[in-house]
C-alpha cells in the first residue's frame, strides 16, 4: 500500500506509519526485508488499527518482540502493525502486562517488587503478549501454570472480552491462538507468589545450580540470577555483540514421538548409535525426545557448517539458528532444512520450527 494512503487510512487510529522500515531490525534473528510499519503505543491505538485495516482488507503482520519470527527477504506486502505498548501493573497477588511489554523487564519487575512464580522465565527474548500465544517454557515452568487470563481482540467480530487458560487449548509450546490469527492478544495477567518464593524447581540442571533438590522453592531473586547465568551460557540472552544470540531461541521444538512408535524409535537409535542413554521426558501423548540431543548425534555439531557461513547453529547451542552478521531468511531457511533432513534421515523424527515463518516455508 503506498504511503499516503496507509497515513490517510489510519490517521483517526493514533498509529505512527512510516515507510520501507527494514523488518531485520525489528526481529532478534536480524533477517527480512522492507514494509510499511504502523507502530502502536497505546492500547486504543492498536485496537483502532487493526479494526481498520481488517475492514479495509489491508493485509496485516503483528508485530512485538520479533523474537519468535523468520520474515523473508521480500518483507511484507501489507501493514505491519508493531505492538509497542509496554504498560506493567503489579497487583497483591498478581501482574497485569501489556502485550508489547518487554517479558524480561515483566519477569524483572515482579521479582524486584518481591514476588515469585515468573522467575524461571527469566531471560526469554519477547514480548508479553507473545507468551500465551507459544505456551513459553523454561525450566520446568510453562505459561499455562501461571497464566490467570488474557485480553483478546476478536478479529472476526470486532469485540474485545478476557478469557481464561482453558479457553486457549494450551499444548506443548503452542496453543490455540498460535495457528490462527483471528485474535490479537491485548493484555495478559499472571499470578505471582507475594511470599516471594519461587515455583518448585522442577528442571535438573537449574536444581543443581542452586544445590536444591528437585520440587524444593529458593528465593526468586536467587533463581531469576541463575537462570539467566544458565541461559546466558548458552547464548539464550540476547547480546548485540555476540551473534550466537542473533537468533529466535530453540528454532526446533522437541519432538513428541506417540506411544505406539517409541520402541521404534529408541530401537533405531540403539541400532545407529549403540547402547546410549537416550534422554526423554513425559508428554501427554507420547514421549519426548530431545531436539537438541538428536541434532548433534545427526552429526550437526555446535557452529555448523563452519566458520565463514552466514548462517550457523550456535557455538553454544545446537537448537539455535543464527545470523553471524550478515545472513538472509534464505540462508536460515536452507540451514534449517539441512538439519531437520539429516535428523529425519538418520533417526525417523522429522523436527518441527517454533518460529513462525512469513513470506517462507521451512
Amino acid at each position: 500500500m503506498p504511503i499516503h494512503k496507509a497515513r490517510d487510512l489510519l490517521s483517526a487510529t493514533g498509529a505512527r506509519v512510516r515507510e520501507s522500515v527494514s523488518l531485520a531490525e525489528l526481529t532478534t534473528l536480524r533477517v527480512g526485508g522492507a514494509a510499511t510499519v504502523a507502530d502502536c503505543s497505546d492500547t486504543e491505538a492498536l485496537v483502532a488499527t487493526v479494526r481498520t485495516l481488517d475492514d479495509a482488507g489491508v493485509p496485516l503482520l503483528l508485530l512485538a518482540g520479533g523474537s519468535n519470527l523468520l520474515i523473508s527477504d521480500e518483507g511484507f506486502p501489507g501493514i505491519v502493525v508493531r505492538v509497542a505498548t509496554d504498560s506493567v501493573e503489579i497487583g497483591a497477588d498478581r501482574v497485569l502486562a501489556a502485550a508489547g511489554a518487554n517479558w524480561d523487564a515483566v519477569v524483572a519487575a515482579t521479582v524486584a517488587a518481591g514476588f515469585g512464580g515468573l522467575e524461571c522465565l527469566s531471560g526469554i527474548p519477547g514480548a508479553a503478549g507473545a507468551t500465551p500465544v507459544q505456551n513459553v517454557g523454561a525450566y520446568g515452568v510453562e505459561v499455562e501454570q501461571l497464566l490467570r487470563r488474557v485480553r483478546l481482540l476478536d478479529r472476526a467480530t470486532g469485540a474485545i472480552r478476557w478469557v481464561t487458560p482453558d479457553e486457549l487449548g494450551f499444548g506443548y509450546r503452542t496453543s490455540n491462538l498460535k495457528h490462527s490469527d483471528r485474535a490479537v492478544v491485548l493484555e495478559v495477567e499472571y499470578a505471582l507468589d507475594p511470599t516471594g518464593a519461587s515455583a518448585p524447581l522442577r528442571y535438573r540442571e537449574l536444581a543443581q545450580a542452586l544445590g536444591a533438590d528437585e520440587g524444593e522453592t529458593r528465593p526468586a531473586a536467587q533463581v531469576r540470577a541463575a537462570v539467566l547465568r544458565l541461559r546466558g551460557g548458552k547464548g539464550m540472552v540476547l547480546d548485540a555483540a555476540d551473534h550466537d544470540t542473533w537468533s529466535a531461541g530453540s528454532f526446533f521444538t522437541n519432538p513428541v514421538v506417540p506411544h505406539d512408535r517409541v520402541e521404534r524409535v529408541r530401537a533405531a537409535i540403539t541400532r545407529l548409535l549403540g547402547d546410549v542413554t537416550i534422554p526423554t521426558y513425559p508428554a501427554v501423548d507420547g514421549v519426548k525426545f530431545s531436539a537438541g540431543w538428536l541434532i548433534e548425534r545427526a552429526g550437526f555439531a555446535k557452529g555448523f557448517p563452519g566458520p565463514g557461513a552466514p548462517a550457523r547453529l550456535s557455538t553454544k547451542h545446537t537448537l539455535a539458528l543464527t545470523n553471524r552478521g550478515a545472513a538472509t531468511a534464505a540462508d536460515l531457511i536452507a540451514l534449517a532444512r539441512t538439519v531437520r533432513d539429516g535428523v529425519e534421515d538418520r533417526f525417523g523424527i522429522r523436527l518441527e520450527p517454533e518460529p513462525v515463518t512469513v513470506g517462507i516455508t521451512l
